[in-house]
């Protein structure tokens, strides 16, 4: 199965890349190295000077202007509270620029390593991190980006899912009935806990820390969202509790958590996986997904996947 021919980064051509960066002031040596992006294109480009910036160009269509703008004032915002993210580079006042037809924006590059995160030190460290984020996300509200809820992760992932030929008709009902019983479970769950709802990272998995002599380094906002607070904190809870428990801790010493989102940790892994299976269907005419995810042009990962969402309800994971 083969996506339709052509998607708009066909034209994001190595040329297109470095003249977008030439057009804001920044002269380029040629160098050039693509990183690992599918929602985005993300790029290392050196400089004259020898430095070298990260230029993100962002997917069309994807978020409004005013969204994106939201989510860099985000992140200066953080910077400023001394939070260790990467805030977008300004010229003119703007950080969100347009060339070629893409937009796009720039981020001086930030070196460090992947976290180790069986250590009870490291995770306290980044709980209290995550703590002192959620502060300073509390203060006041996202009016442009998406919400982390049932309908948003499940019923639009859904649909994305049932509108594409990656669904083989033979697991469409199945699909239909497992991903409408699940939704509503969930509802239930998000109603009990009544998560308050706040600025978040959004997509706070370890392959989006990095860890410096300084401590961490959390990136790649473009997730940010209003959601529960656990959000940024249950992908790093680990297969055990004492992992779990020191993030907590640390957390704890900037932040309470209400004790009843910890109950969503189950939930949020569930509707985290809806929607991966909604993003491929969504994405499937990039071309960089089908060489990612060939697995979902092949029935039995679908037949898999409908199974795993059944077994959920009948093991009452939520």
């Amino acid at each position: 199965m083969s996506p339709p021919d052509g998607h708009p980064y066909d034209a994001l051509a190595p040329e297109v890349v470095l003249g977008a960066l030439e057009s804001v002031g920044f002269p380029t040596d040629g160098r050039l190295l693509a990183l690992n992006s599918f929602e985005n294109r993300v790029y290392q480009c050196g400089l004259e000077d020898g430095s070298f910036v990260v230029a993100k160009f962002y997917r069309p269509g994807r978020w409004t202007d005013a969204a994106i703008d939201e989510e860099h004032a985000f992140t200066v915002e953080l910077a400023e509270a001394d939070l260790p993210v990467v805030p977008p580079l300004a010229r003119h006042g703007a950080t969100l620029f347009r060339h070629a037809g893409f937009r796009f924006a720039l981020f001086p590059r930030r070196g460090g390593r992947p976290p180790e995160l069986e250590g009870g030190d490291t995770l306290e460290w980044l709980g209290r991190t995550i703590a002192r984020l959620h502060a300073v996300g509390e203060r006041r509200r996202f009016l442009q980006r998406a919400r982390i809820d049932v309908d948003t992760l499940v019923r639009i992932s859904a649909r994305h899912v049932l509108a594409s030929p990656l669904l083989p008709p033979s697991t469409r009902s199945r699909y239909a009935q497992a991903v409408g019983a699940l939704a509503d479970r969930l509802d239930v769950a998000w109603d009990a806990a009544a998560p308050l709802m706040i600025r978040l990272h959004g997509d706070c998995h370890p392959g989006n820390l990095l860890w410096t002599d300084a401590g961490p380094l959390l990136l790649d906002l473009d997730d940010a969202r209003s959601g529960p607070a656990l959000q940024d904190l249950w992908m790093l809870f680990g297969d055990g509790p004492a992992q779990r428990d020191a993030l907590l801790a640390g957390y704890a010493q900037f932040r309470d958590l209400d004790p009843a989102e910890l109950s969503l940790a189950g939930p949020l892994r569930l509707m985290r996986q809806v929607h991966f299976a909604g993003w491929i269907a969504q994405r499937w005419d990039d071309p960089a997904f089908p060489r990612a995810f060939p697995f979902a042009a092949e029935s039995r990962w679908w037949d898999e996947h409908v199974s795993d969402l059944f077994e959920a309800l009948d093991a009452d994971a939520l």
